[in-house]
């Protein structure tokens, strides 16, 4: 009887918080104007707009931090989106495939961090924007032992914080 009570309740409780409608539909820009979501839905500044518009994640060969041509690309359009929106802020993981010991991992996520970072300041953005973190080989975004799935390890990926 308690078990069927407390589902009833965990019911209303969740219909209750689902139906709060969010009257908020854009961001303001400070002047007094609302910018409507971005071609892709996404709200302007968000996350999901850098993920959908800009591109979140750069990839390094292995064993390196040196910046790709695609690299620079995708962080060359990071500034761009960054100088439009620029009170929002962003974290740069540095993350590495499963090979090589956890202490060197933590450092080549650090330092593929910082490459990033680096490369965002040289383009104009303010360092007091942008903090880093390294997760070494702890945050895979590809399961496996193969060259497929290490190259989607060796990443930076930005975040909106």
């Amino acid at each position: 009887m308690k078990l069927k009570l407390l589902g009833a309740f965990g019911a209303a409780l969740l219909l209750v918080a689902c139906s709060g409608g969010n009257s908020n539909k854009g961001a303001s820009t400070g002047n007094g104007a609302i910018q409507s979501p971005s071609v892709s839905g996404a709200v302007p500044g968000s996350q999901a707009d850098l993920v959908a518009n800009v591109g979140d994640r750069i990839f390094f060969p292995f064993d390196s931090n040196k910046l790709t041509d695609e690299a620079r690309s995708t962080l060359d359009r990071q500034a761009e989106w960054m100088k439009r929106y620029p009170n929002v802020q962003v974290m740069i993981a540095g993350n590495c495939d499963d090979r090589g010991t956890e202490e060197y991992n933590i450092a080549l996520g650090s330092r593929r961090a910082n490459a990033s970072r680096d490369y965002l300041v040289s383009l104009g953005i303010s360092p007091d924007r942008i903090t880093t973190i390294s997760y070494g080989k702890d945050r895979p975004i590809a399961e496996g032992d193969n060259e497929d799935a290490w190259a989607q390890n060796r990443n930076a990926t930005t975040s909106v914080r």
